[in-house]
């Protein structure tokens, strides 16, 4: 199948399909009882999502380990498969490797995969997962062990897309992996918008970056935000574009110092949405980071980004 550089869509009706969305919440691996990762979020938020009026909750199949080879080093996916990492490699991680753990990458992998084909078919679609932005070409560290968003693009280039991509990340951590794996591309243009004083501590430079101050707020949040969608202007077009969604700006979360409220973060996603579906562009939705207590509130801050994006089509 070849892809047109450039799509338009129609404006969604009630006759038109659903916004499809793809989970691997059935995938589970083992946690120990201090571990920060919030597993129990993908269950919430595809129960959440399956509530929403016009979308359609699906699993997408798994990635290959041929496929992951398609972004990363031979050497790093032999290691994650056959359980190889070291205490160093774990401890960059946040997790302790495990058959299980390997295969639920896979999956999760594939949800964004499959989320970004029928982006392209149907103009918006959400991977209930991924946004893997620290997986790096050679490593992979902050729960992130293979690149969801290169997975995607380099398999849709296989069958014929050409286009000029836009990852446009909101997590409140910067996407260093991102940045790795397409720091010589040209057609891809990543922008991370994230804490100054936040993980990694180490970066590598995106083609925007914008760090922001602790306690910035709504107000001086979104300021920022209409400054980069300004500067996207420029930038564009874009024939795909890739939403990070996360919740960790979000006062109550645990890993992130932004403090955003639930209507500021609504009104960025919203800003973010707005401006590439004005655009005619396909749009992908990852969740990213979120790591909020209570954790149902990440789950419904997550779930209300899908909804959007599903609202606006």
């Amino acid at each position: 199948m070849t892809f047109a550089r450039v799509r338009h869509f129609p404006a969604r009706s009630a006759k038109m399909q659903s916004v499809r969305t793809f989970t691997h919440d059935r995938w589970h691996f083992p946690l120990p009882p201090a571990n920060r990762f919030p597993q129990e979020k993908y269950r919430l938020v595809r129960e959440r999502v399956q509530r929403l009026p016009g979308v359609e909750v699906c699993e997408g199949p798994p990635i290959s380990w041929d496929d992951a080879l398609l972004v990363h080093d031979a050497e790093w996916i032999r290691r994650i498969r056959y359980g190889l990492l070291t205490r160093h490699e774990e401890a960059a991680l946040g997790l302790t490797r495990s058959p299980e753990l390997a295969q639920r990458t896979l999956h999760a992998t594939g949800s964004t995969v499959a989320a970004t084909r029928s982006a392209l078919t149907d103009g918006v679609a959400a991977a209930l997962g991924g946004g893997t932005h620290h997986a790096q070409r050679a490593v992979g560290r902050g729960y992130c062990l293979v690149n969801d968003v290169a997975v995607s693009l380099q398999l849709i280039r296989l069958s014929g897309f050409i286009g000029k991509c836009l990852i446009l990340d909101l997590d409140v951590h910067q996407g260093d992996g991102n940045a790795d794996c397409f720091t010589d591309d040209p057609d891809v243009f990543v922008v991370s918008i994230h804490g100054e004083q936040n993980y990694p501590f180490v970066r590598v430079p995106s083609d925007i970056d914008i760090d922001v101050p602790d306690r910035t707020g709504d107000d001086g949040y979104l300021a920022l935000l209409d400054g980069v969608l300004d500067d996207l202007n420029h930038h564009a077009p874009f024939d795909l574009a890739f939403l990070l969604c996360d919740a960790d700006p979000w006062q109550g979360d645990r890993l992130g110092r932004l403090s955003l409220t639930i209507p500021g973060l609504e009104e960025r996603d919203r800003r973010a949405i707005t401006w590439i579906r004005d655009r005619g562009t396909p749009l992908v939705i990852t969740l990213a980071g979120g790591y909020g207590e209570p954790i149902e509130t990440t789950a419904d801050i997550q779930a209300r980004s899908v909804a959007l994006a599903a609202e606006r089509g």
